[in-house]
C-alpha cells in the first residue's frame, strides 16, 4: 500500500533534515546572499550610496552569487537520488511517483519560501544597518516580494529540470553555470539580450528592479510570471520524464 501524502512529505522532511548535503546548500546560499550584500554596502558606502543605478540593486546584490547555491539546493532533491540510485528505494517506498514527486516539490517550495523570507529579510536590513534604507522607495515593496519570491520559484524550477534530466550531473552541469555567468554573458551579446530577456532567472531578477530597464519589453511583475511560468513548464516535464522512466 503506497504511504498517503503527509506521510510521503514527512519522509521527504527527515531526508533533508538527516543528509548534510541537502541543508548545507540553502544555508550556504543564506550566508552568500545575506553576507555578501552587506561586505558591499558596507565597501560601497563610503563612496556611493548603492553599486548601481537601481536603489534595489545593491539590496539583491548577494543573490547574484546567491542564487547559484539556491538552484544547488533544488537539484540536490532529487538529484543526489539519482547520483546514488536510492530513487530506486523511494519510488519502492512510494510507489506512486506523481506522489513522490509532489512531496519533493512541496517541501522544495516550502523550503525556498523560508530560505527567500530569511535571504530578503537579511539583505533588506543588512543595506538598512550599512548605508540606510529609504523605505519610501517606489517599488520597494514589490521588490522585497519578488525577492522572497524568487527562491522557491528557483528551486522548483531546478527539481524539475532535474527530474527531467534523471541525472544529478547534468542538472547541475547546466543549470549553476548557466545561472552564475551564461544569462549575463548572453545578455551582453549584441541580438541576444532580446531572447535572454525571458529566461527565467533574467526574468525573475528584473521583477527585483525599482525601476525600469531599457530595452525590456515587459512590466516587473510580468518578469515575476514569466519566471513562474518556466518554474510551471520545468515541475511538469519533471513529472512525465519520472512517469516513463524506467527506475522502480
Amino acid at each position: 500500500m503506497s504511504p498517503g501524502p503527509i506521510a510521503a512529505l514527512r519522509a521527504e522532511r527527515i531526508k533533508f533534515t538527516t543528509l548534510p548535503s541537502q541543508w548545507a546548500a540553502p544555508l550556504t546560499a543564506l550566508v552568500l546572499t545575506v553576507g555578501i550584500t552587506a561586505g558591499v554596502n558596507l565597501a560601497y558606502g563610503t563612496k556611493d550610496h548603492t553599486p548601481g543605478e537601481d536603489p534595489a540593486g545593491g539590496i539583491h546584490y548577494g543573490l547574484l552569487f546567491g542564487h547559484v547555491a539556491v538552484a544547488c539546493a533544488g537539484i540536490l532533491l532529487i538529484g543526489q537520488e539519482f547520483n546514488t540510485r536510492m530513487i530506486g528505494t523511494s519510488l519502492t517506498a512510494v510507489p506512486r511517483r506523481g506522489r513522490l514527486y509532489g512531496a519533493k516539490l512541496l517541501l522544495g517550495a516550502g523550503l525556498g519560501l523560508l530560505l527567500g523570507l530569511l535571504s530578503t529579510v537579511g539583505s533588506f536590513l543588512a543595506v538598512a544597518a550599512t548605508v540606510g534604507l529609504d523605505t519610501s522607495t517606489p517599488g520597494l515593496s514589490r521588490s522585497f516580494l519578488a525577492g522572497v519570491l524568487y527562491h522557491p520559484l528557483l528551486v522548483v524550477l531546478c527539481l524539475g529540470v532535474t527530474a527531467m534530466l534523471g541525472n544529478f550531473s547534468a542538472a547541475l552541469g547546466l543549470l549553476t553555470p548557466l545561472l552564475f555567468l551564461g544569462t549575463t554573458v548572453l545578455a551582453a551579446v549584441p541580438g541576444v539580450r532580446e531572447v535572454c530577456q525571458f529566461l527565467p532567472d533574467r526574468a525573475g531578477l528584473y521583477a527585483m528592479r525599482t525601476q525600469p530597464e531599457p530595452g525590456i519589453h515587459y512590466g516587473h511583475w510580468t518578469g515575476l510570471l514569466i519566471m513562474a511560468l518556466w518554474a510551471g513548464a520545468a515541475a511538469y516535464s519533471g513529472l512525465r520524464a519520472l512517469e516513463r522512466r524506467g527506475e522502480g
